[in-house]
């Protein structure tokens, strides 16, 4: 039996979401999430997905209710979830387990096999993404000690961006403080935009590699990438996911002076601007909803703050398409993603309208559909298609990880 399964862990600091893969056909086994770790309300969700009748007790959607102490408490109840399938962490036919990991720094451009010395560097990076890359680290020890006998890849979110040339990823600071402490402009959602980015130049017939694409990844949080031959040569998020586009919470681009200003006249202190900036800005900062359905609601029936938030999201949205294309010079495509790229067309006829001089023209009917499936919504005949493509980041991790393993 050749194996060909993949389990994908993404682990935050209270939640384990994951998802149960088969290469051979790109098929998903079984999805889920744990969430509240370490809290008594805790709640495990976990559905099969293969078609017949489980191979045990219980139904294809099974939901836990009660106290997970940890992380590792949480992968042992997953890990019983998938025994009760009959596709557990004992299998065979797992292959390998892919982790996403959120910041890789400079050193980890590719997806990589987890050994100690790999942890480590990884242990490292904390400084870095310190939000995020301690709870990948405890995903990854706690699999390891599971199943220390298979294969664990390390997928970076930051590995796309890593191809930006030096100009691009650079700060225009001093350089040795800017080598002493790391600071340039590293990039995340990557492991979306490799995937929408050769989504869609499939979806144009064409090879990645022939194709220039803007992928625009509108969730909640939110980044915009450059996309030439299947290579990131321009990203909007930098040293932290807090750089670039408007976001539900987070700022964007801010003059840096804001927050010298804040500190010297507001009084507000360093941990105090870092959460303003990265969780009570953005559109809840400017309107008090962060759900862009909320924001657009209410922006429909007269709502002023609402109105000047959608606004002011689109008029980024807008300035990195500008940006995007003289980066590029030629563009074939601008690619929407994510929970707001893929289901909110009114974002999408903002963010296009008035760029017909660029060559982006929207076919209404088509933007106005609804579907999980990739699309065009360019008019016929426009210069650049304009597209809708929902990202897979699971797969895309899953993919990475195979191909690894199985070289």
């Amino acid at each position: 039996m050749t194996a060909s399964r993949v389990l994908v862990l993404n682990s935050g600091s209270s939640s384990l979401k994951y998802q149960l893969l088969d290469m051979a056909d790109r098929s998903r086994l079984a999805v889920g999430l744990v969430e509240r770790i370490g809290e008594e309300n805790s709640r495990l969700v976990h559905e099969r997905l293969v078609d017949g009748p489980p191979p045990a007790a219980g139904d294809a959607k099974r939901e836990t209710l009660g106290p997970i102490a940890d992380h590792r408490a949480a992968l042992e109840a997953v890990a019983a979830e998938l025994a009760a399938d009959g596709t557990g962490l004992d299998s065979p036919e797992l292959a390998a387990i892919g982790h996403r990991v959120v910041h890789g720094g400079t050193k980890f451009t590719r997806p990589t096999v987890i050994d100690d010395e790999v942890l480590a560097e990884i242990r490292a990076l904390i400084p870095l993404a310190p939000l995020h890359n301690p709870a990948n680290v405890t995903g990854i020890e706690v699999a390891r000690s599971l199943r220390a006998d298979l294969p664990q890849v390390a997928v970076f979110d930051t590995a796309f961006h890593s191809t930006m040339p030096e100009h691009a990823a650079r700060y225009a600071i001093d350089a040795a403080t800017a080598e002493k402490y790391s600071v340039r402009r590293y990039g995340f959602h990557g492991t979306s935009h490799a995937y929408v980015s050769r989504a869609a130049a499939a979806l144009l017939g064409r090879a990645p590699e022939d194709v220039n694409v803007i992928v625009l990844h509108l969730g909640n949080g939110a980044s915009a990438s450059a996309v030439r031959g299947g290579v990131c040569v321009e990203t909007s998020m930098g040293l932290t996911p807090l750089e670039g586009l408007v976001m539900g919470t987070r700022s964007g681009d801010l003059d840096p002076a804001v927050v010298f200003h804040l500190a010297r006249v507001g009084g507000l202190s360093v941990d105090e601007i870092d959460s303003l900036l990265n969780k009570k800005s953005g559109l809840l900062g400017m309107c008090g909803d962060n759900d862009m359905r909320e924001v657009m609601r209410r922006a429909g029936e007269g709502d002023e703050a609402a109105a000047v938030a959608f606004a002011a999201y689109v008029h980024r949205l807008k300035k990195y398409i500008g940006a995007y294309t003289a980066v590029l010079g030629r563009v074939d495509a601008v690619v929407f993603t994510a929970g707001v790229g893929e289901n909110a067309h009114q974002v999408r006829e903002a963010a296009v309208e008035g760029l017909a001089g660029l060559g982006l023209v929207l076919d209404p009917q088509a933007n106005a559909v609804r579907s999980a499936r990739p699309r065009l919504i360019s008019a016929e005949g426009a210069r650049v298609a304009v597209a809708v493509v929902p990202t897979d980041e699971e797969l895309e991790i899953a993919a990475q990880a195979y191909e690894l393993v199985t070289r």
